[in-house]
């Protein structure tokens, strides 16, 4: 069993915006005990067209009713997830904000003993 490191993206093309940031947080976290994935709250197909490769180069969780985003109780997209092995949830950080991504990211390496990416404005 291996904690998430979720990156929750819009389901429309603004979504490539933040590539470059879930980029560096799967380059810093894709080697500790965690998962790092995609979720994104549309249909599979329209994830694909939003991703492009990246669909088939990381793990990629579709969620078209949007029910993990209401169980977390995220209203603002995109959002960065921490969720603990044993499935409670650790961190959240809604809508890009650095200082509050920071925050949950700095909470992800605190609990894999790992490096934190570090985010700018952007």
């Amino acid at each position: 069993m291996f904690q998430l490191c979720l990156v929750i993206l819009p389901d429309e093309m603004e979504a490539t915006k933040y590539f470059p940031i879930a980029d560096e947080i799967f380059k810093v976290l894709g080697d500790a005990d965690c998962r790092t994935a995609f979720v994104v709250p549309t249909t599979s197909a329209i994830a694909r067209r939003i991703l492009g490769k990246r669909a088939d180069e990381v793990m990629t969780f579709v969620d078209p009713e949007r029910s993990l985003m209401a169980g977390l109780g995220i209203t603002s997209l995109p959002a960065l997830v921490h969720i603990r092995q044993d499935t409670s949830v650790g961190e959240v950080a809604e809508g890009w904000n650095p200082t509050e991504w920071q925050r949950v990211a700095n909470s992800i390496a605190k609990a894999m003993a790992w490096s934190a990416p570090e985010f700018k404005d952007s």
